[in-house]
């Protein structure tokens, strides 16, 4: 198996479909916790572009029994290391883990929520928007892509 240093997770769904939000996060903790991936970016892409509103994620709740279930599967994490809410989890994961989070600031645009690509009034602050060259340098230089 070829050894992966440049992840990339697309995130093309929304708040509808809660589960992917929910795999995307967990997956980009196993590549950088466990995998030890160098480079693991999350992208919200044009039909999950909503996400990135500010509060979105933090509406994604993470109840006590699936911490329960998550951390018996992962050696060495207790539910109680785990956050609330995907927001929580997203600002772990990329302060700490340094998972980079971006978005299209091309379709926050046509969304609606943004003025200009690089407007961030309405995005969340750990959440960056590209422009077009950016996000097709990440998706052709990922040496693997999951989508969710």
């Amino acid at each position: 198996m070829p050894q992966i240093k440049n992840l990339l997770i697309v995130v093309n769904t929304g708040s509808d479909k809660p589960y992917n939000q929910y795999a995307a996060y967990v997956n980009a903790f196993v590549a950088k916790q466990i995998a030890k991936i160098e480079s693991v970016t999350i992208y919200y892409g044009p039909q999950g572009i909503g996400m990135s509103k500010k509060g979105e994620l933090a509406k994604l709740g993470i109840p006590s029994s699936v911490k329960e279930l998550i951390a018996s599967q992962l050696e060495g994490v207790s539910p109680s290391d785990l956050p609330d809410n995907l927001e929580q989890m997203a600002r772990f994961e990329k302060d700490k883990l340094g998972v980079n989070i971006i978005c299209c600031g091309t379709f926050n645009v046509i969304d609606g929520f943004a003025k200009t690509v690089d407007d961030k009034s309405n995005i969340e602050d750990f959440i960056t928007p590209v422009k077009i060259p950016q996000w097709a340098e990440a998706m052709l230089g990922a040496d693997k892509i999951l989508g969710f």
